[in-house]
């Protein structure tokens, strides 16, 4: 069982930098692997990123290249999602999200554990 609570949103002008952060409870945060998520107003959640849990292997969605960076600290049961160049389109809900296995994963079905989500907007 993985708790999640996410933190490091707000509100932001476009071309500006955040950084979220991603709090896990549990001794086997190593073990699982990681994605950050985010849902717009009437739109479906979606993926943004995910991080193995050696590190040794991400993915990003193709928006966020280059402009976004996954990365995680498994003595602190954390991982991150640091954001530069943000646009207006950028804004929504940021969920992390937990799965059990070895290799990066895009779908959110894949997960089993999710945390409240932290509102990130960017103003044009």
């Amino acid at each position: 069982q993985v708790q999640l609570v996410e933190s490091g949103g707000g509100l932001v002008q476009a071309g500006g930098s955040l950084r979220l952060s991603c709090a896990a409870s549990g001794r086997t945060f190593s073990t699982y692997v990681m994605g950050w998520f985010r849902q717009a107003p009437g739109k479906e959640r979606e993926f943004v990123a995910t991080i193995t849990w050696s590190s040794s292997s991400t993915a990003m969605l193709d928006s966020v290249k280059g402009r976004f960076t996954i990365s995680r600290d498994n003595a602190k049961n954390t991982v991150y999602l640091q954001m530069n160049s943000l646009k207006p389109e950028d804004t929504a809900v940021y969920y992390c999200a937990a799965a059990v296995g070895g290799t990066v994963r895009t779908q959110k079905e894949t997960y089993a554990y999710w945390g409240q989500g932290t509102q990130v907007t960017v103003s044009s």
